[in-house]
C-alpha cells in the first residue's frame, strides 16, 4: 500500500505567488504527494499585487497534522509574525511533519514561532535583517537544510522550486526528483547572470528599490 505524503502551503493575503506555485508545481507531479492550500478561512486570497487569486481548500484547524509545510513569503508575512494563531498552528505541526519548510520571507514566520534560535536560515537577500531579528543567522546560501531539525529555507521567490525538487528527493528518491524536473522543464538558462546580489551592480539594486516602493 503506498503512503500519501500531505503537504500544506499556507496562503494569506498579499503572499508571493512563485513562492507557493513553484512548489506546488514540483511537488504534485509525485503521485504520493497531497497538495493543500490552507489558511485561516476558505476561500479566494489575493497575491501582493492584487493580480493573482488562488483558493485556500482548508482552515489551519482542517489540516493541524500535515507531514510537510512549505511556508512561503510575500509582504504578507509582516502580519503573520505577529498572528499568535498562526505561529501556534506552525509550532504544532513542527511537531511532527516530515519537514517544515520555507521559500522567501516565509521563514520570517518559522522563526517569529522559534523554530530557527541559533540556526543559519535564509530569505530574500533584502530581508536578512529581519531574519537575524527572529533570531536564526542569515545566510546567502539558496537552500539551508538542517535535517535533524527537520527544517529546510529557501531564499527568494525562484529558490522555492530548487528547494521542492531537494524535498521530492529526501521524500522518494533522487529519481523522482529528476522525473519533476523534468516534468516542469526547469533547465534554467536565463539571458543575464543576475539572480543573486552579489553578481549585479549598484544600478540594478537601485532600480529593484524603486520598483519595490512603487509597488507597496
Amino acid at each position: 500500500m503506498t503512503t500519501t505524503t500531505h503537504v500544506a502551503i499556507p496562503l494569506f493575503p498579499r503572499f508571493t505567488a512563485l513562492d507557493a506555485i513553484g512548489p506546488y508545481e514540483v511537488l504534485q507531479r509525485i503521485p504520493t504527494i497531497d497538495v493543500t492550500f490552507v489558511g485561516h478561512e476558505r476561500g479566494e486570497v489575493r497575491s501582493e499585487n492584487g493580480m493573482l487569486g488562488i483558493t485556500i481548500d482548508a482552515t489551519f484547524d482542517e489540516l493541524a497534522k500535515p507531514d510537510i509545510v512549505v511556508f512561503p513569503g510575500g509582504v504578507g508575512t509582516r502580519v503573520l509574525v505577529h498572528d499568535e494563531r498562526v505561529l501556534a498552528w506552525v509550532r504544532a505541526a513542527h511537531e511532527s511533519t516530515i519537514f517544515t519548510t520555507s521559500v522567501c520571507t516565509g521563514s520570517l514566520v518559522l522563526g517569529a514561532a522559534g523554530l530557527l534560535n541559533g540556526l543559519t536560515a535564509t530569505t530574500h537577500w533584502a530581508c536578512y535583517g529581519e531574519l537575524e531579528a527572529t533570531g536564526a543567522v542569515p545566510t546567502a546560501q539558496r537552500v539551508v537544510e538542517h535535517l535533524d531539525r527537520r527544517l529546510i529555507t529557501a531564499a527568494g521567490v525562484s529558490s522555492g522550486i530548487d528547494m521542492a525538487l531537494r524535498l521530492v528527493e529526501l521524500l522518494v528518491d533522487r529519481t523522482a526528483a529528476e522525473a519533476a524536473q523534468l516534468m516542469i522543464e526547469y533547465d534554467p538558462q536565463p539571458p543575464f547572470d543576475c539572480g543573486a546580489l552579489a553578481k549585479c551592480d549598484e544600478v540594478v539594486v537601485q532600480r529593484v528599490a524603486e520598483y519595490a516602493k512603487l509597488r507597496k
